[in-house]
């Protein structure tokens, strides 16, 4: 992008309508930049309606005459002359620190919605790009947001590290040098950051789950209507919204929820209940922990988890009800582990964990985090995360579970380590690789159950995630050297699904394909992460290019060659998948390639490429930059296009 028009270093201070003005005239370029600054966890659609809405609400403020705005003072050119808008300083100032605002995680009552723009039954993405803008987006992904901010500072506004510095601060980081040293570790040319594929203002639309959207309305209309039976039902004399209404308790009238805040009637499970229990799930876990009968633990943790307050860590995975149990919760632990005393709940929809510290004032905070966990299996309830310290992590483990051990998936060779349990099923500490700004190392813990061995991954919540090889249709543990090395490929990729209530990760090999030139065989690989609610899954197409056979580890992690949000594709579902990528030979010469699961009969690229083959691989000449468009004819006749 051309850099902001150069004005004199004597205009004045803009008023309100000049500000404005200035404003709309940069309105691409300031949701450009919180488009890039905002946390890649919120996924494309939810990130391109938050940096719309930043923006207008800088406009909105930015109208305001006399507005300071606690603005950054524009950068200095070699002869001091000032080459940005005061004006668009103040509003780029605005949009960096709600942007990085929005990335922290937020208290319970402190969120501040975003009103407008609104959009009803689409989902929004901007143009998906080459491999190269990828790359990037997968490397921003695993930067912290001062980090991102410091780099879109750097490439798309151009400032020096001096300016970069000041900015960051004035949008209150912390550590403004620490960011720009993160930023250093991106390699893409900051030409990107002005492509297509982080532009929020050109947008392709896709429909949502219509039939899931229908069932939605229906939902809110039978909720619509409770609502209305229960407000007059609480406005009866003595219930409710009267004068003579008690204001101690939102609860107080409920009978269910007093029983469920007393800590002498949660349930409580024993210890051989499992082994006859009809289902093997979170529901046959032992209550275990040596505070379990610890009534003062249990009634701060009850209490905390109906009425939290402003001192309380509140964290959940997406669309996880934070409300108070209905009923008396099954006690899964209470004990001490590290530094705090951990209470874990159960409700038969999410696991509440609890956790004060130990020895402490425990003015100092608590700490409460919810995960849904609702139709767990054998596998999938198998461990969870009973404290989280740091980069470090321990797990309590299902009573059926009868051997833990650490396995680096980045050395495919290695073996795995055994990791040491307490009696009470708590497990050594170990580093979880979710905090990790480089990709080195990525410890797995494999759970043995009888002959099966499951291998499950932290990816920053309550419950790891299941990782899996396999076609959708029968995903099975990874077992055996190839399926570990498909793994070790594809590991450094995780983070992309992070943080997102993932309950299970998929990779499997739809496709090998020769490479022309004889540079040897690429491998075509499709990851899907399914999450606990059954919304926000997440595909990743990647391509595998042959790495040096004396490599120790399964090789440099794949290629994202493209991705999906809340799409069936590489799923059971739908289980086809068509992408394709730029690739540059050995001898310097640049393709096309492309390749579809079995599904497909015939692959075609158009627009800035041409070509055809007649089966589901494509390799086609091109040049540096090209961009290709794919469809692919299905075995049944029927044309569809590439993943994006």
């Amino acid at each position: 992008m051309r850099p902001l028009p150069e004005v004199p270093s004597a205009a004045a201070p803009s008023d309100g309508e000049q500000a404005g003005a200035a404003l709309v005239e940069h309105y691409p370029r300031l949701v450009r930049l919180g488009y890039l600054v905002l946390p890649p966890s919120l996924g494309s659609h939810r990130r391109v309606l938050k940096a719309h809405a930043l923006a207008q609400r800088c406009l909105l403020a930015g109208r305001r005459v006399g507005d300071g705005g606690g603005g950054v003072p524009g950068p200095r050119g070699p002869g001091g002359a000032a080459t940005v808008d005061p004006s668009y300083a103040r509003a780029r100032g605005r949009v960096l620190r709600a942007a990085l605002t929005a990335g922290r995680p937020r208290r319970f009552g402190r969120a501040r919605p975003s009103l407008l723009p609104l959009v009803w039954g689409l989902r929004l993405f901007p143009h998906s790009g080459g491999s190269d803008g990828l790359a990037l987006e997968n490397a921003l992904s695993a930067l912290s947001g001062p980090a991102r901010a410091a780099h879109a500072l750097r490439g798309l506004e151009g400032l020096t590290d001096a300016e970069v510095r000041r900015v960051l601060a004035a949008a209150g980081v912390a550590d403004p040098h620490a960011a720009l040293a993160a930023a250093e570790a991106v390699p893409a040319p900051y030409t990107l950051l002005g492509s297509p594929e982080f532009d929020p203002c050109s947008l392709q639309a896709r429909p949502p789950d219509l039939p899931r959207r229908r069932q939605y309305a229906k939902a809110a209309l039978a909720a619509v209507a409770a609502l209305l039976v229960c407000g007059a039902l609480l406005g009866l004399p003595g219930h409710g919204w009267g004068r003579d209404a008690r204001s101690a308790s939102a609860y107080a009238h409920d009978a269910a929820v007093r029983q469920a805040l007393d800590p002498d009637r949660v349930s409580r499970i024993s210890a051989d209940f499992w082994r006859s229990s009809p289902r093997t799930d979170f529901t046959a876990w032992p209550t275990r922990g040596d505070r379990a009968g610890d009534t003062g633990l249990l009634r701060r943790a009850l209490a905390v988890w109906a009425h939290p307050d402003g001192a309380a860590r509140i964290s959940t995975t997406p669309e996880t009800p934070i409300g108070p149990p209905m009923g008396a919760p099954q006690l899964l632990y209470a004990g001490e582990v590290g530094r705090a005393a951990v209470v874990l709940f159960y409700d038969g929809l999410r696991v509440v964990r609890y956790a004060e510290p130990r020895d402490a004032d425990r003015a100092e905070g608590v700490a409460l985090d919810f995960a849904r966990v609702d139709g767990a299996d054998p596998a999938s309830a198998a461990a969870l995360i009973v404290v989280r310290a740091g980069d470090r992590i321990r797990y309590l483990t299902a009573p059926w579970v009868t051997a833990v051990a650490v396995r680096d998936l980045l050395a495919p060779d290695g073996a795995p380590r055994p990791l040491e349990r307490r009696p009470d099923g708590v497990t050594a500490a170990l580093t979880s690789p979710v905090t990790a700004r480089d990709c080195r190392a990525w410890e797995a813990v494999e759970f043995r159950e009888g002959p099966a061995v499951r291998l499950m991954a932290d990816l920053g919540e309550l419950a790891p995630a299941r990782l899996t090889s396999g076609p959708p249709s029968a995903p099975h543990d990874v077992a055996g050297r190839a399926e570990r090395d498909s793994w070790a490929r594809t590991a450094c990729l995780l983070p992309a699904v992070r943080s997102h209530g993932v309950r299970s990760v998929n990779s499997w090999q739809f496709a090998e394909q020769p490479l022309p030139e004889g540079n040897g065989s690429a491998r075509w690989l499709c990851t899907r992460a399914e999450t606990w609610r059954g919304t926000g899954s997440r595909v990743l197409a990647q391509f595998q290019a042959p790495s040096a056979p004396d490599v120790a580890t399964g090789g440099p992690p794949g290629t994202v060659a493209a991705r999906a949000e809340d799409s069936p594709a590489c799923g059971v579902r739908d289980p086809r998948v068509l992408a394709g990528v730029l690739w540059k030979s050995q001898g310097g010469r640049w393709y096309v390639l492309a390749a579809g699961s079995e599904q497909f009969a015939s692959l075609t690229a158009s627009g800035g490429v041409e070509g055809r083959s007649d089966g589901r691989l494509l390799a086609v000449p091109a040049r540096a930059g090209d961009r290709a468009r794919l469809n692919g004819t299905l075995t049944d006749g029927s044309r569809v296009g590439g993943l994006h």
